[in-house]
């Protein structure tokens, strides 16, 4: 007798309704030896299990968003995505080795640099080691989705590959909001 979780269905079912390839591609994952979750929140995995437990040489989050609302002002719409990139720092800080990386993936365009990634690294003890172009074909069948937009691709150019490190003891970081 199996036991079928109604959550897990639910997330299968939403998947496969909005982004045709998802179940495959977990399967393939899967196949290849990865443990997939669902559900994660960027903002707080430092706290749950297993990631409570465990350190990482390096932690990605490709495009982040924390979504847009027409009728948000435009500074508040980037205080959100400041907040989003903040919270995700300060979380994977703590799940990464000493010489682990935290990589983020983002427009490098127009309202995008408004988000200043670098200075909010930096004020929760960060330090970027390097950008870098990213290059969709360096990612064989990766194909990125707009956020609960359904199976439509968002174009990713120009965007970069920012990667941090832990500031040196010497390194001094200011304060954020």
């Amino acid at each position: 007798m199996a036991l079928i979780d109604k959550h897990q269905l639910q997330i299968s079912e939403f998947l496969s309704t909005n982004y045709k390839n998802a179940l495959s591609n977990i399967n393939k994952l899967r196949s290849l030896g990865a443990k997939v979750m669902h559900d994660v929140d960027a903002t707080k995995m430092a706290n749950v299990f297993p990631f409570n437990c465990m350190r990482f040489d390096r932690v990605v989050f490709n495009f982040p968003l924390a979504g847009f609302f027409p009728y948000e002002s435009k500074e508040v719409v980037i205080w959100r995505h400041r907040m989003l990139v903040q919270r995700f720092f300060e979380n994977a800080k703590s799940m990464i080795h000493i010489n682990g990386e935290i990589h983020i993936t983002h427009k490098s365009n127009g309202f995008f640099k408004e988000w200043n990634l670098e200075f909010i690294a930096s004020s929760v003890g960060l330090r970027l080691i390097e950008e870098v172009p990213f290059n969709l074909k360096d990612y064989p069948g990766y194909c990125n989705k707009y956020g609960f937009g359904g199976d439509k691709n968002f174009d990713c150019i120009p965007s970069k590959t920012y990667k941090f490190g832990l500031k040196k003891p010497n390194e001094k970081g200011g304060s954020y909001l």
